[in-house]
């Protein structure tokens, strides 16, 4: 996929540990964890607009697009 989550970097820039974040946004520590590392497919707008208010940041400090070939 050429979509690349940085959700655990921007996470360890505001020093937010797993737990809180899922806390405060209000998904379980399991989806935030698959969200993390990339293992979804796809994330709500809800979700996404939560995130980036707790984090303080835009959807384009979590999400990155780069080409099919860069990947490899």
């Amino acid at each position: 996929m050429a979509i690349i989550l940085r959700l655990d970097r921007v996470m360890d820039d505001r020093k937010m540990p797993l737990n809180t974040l899922a806390r405060q946004v209000g998904i379980s520590q399991v989806n935030l964890s698959n969200l993390k590392t990339g293992k979804v497919k796809a994330i709500r707008f809800s979700t996404l607009d939560a995130i980036c208010r707790v984090l303080h940041c835009q959807p384009g400090d979590i999400l990155e697009y780069q080409e099919e070939e860069e990947i490899l």
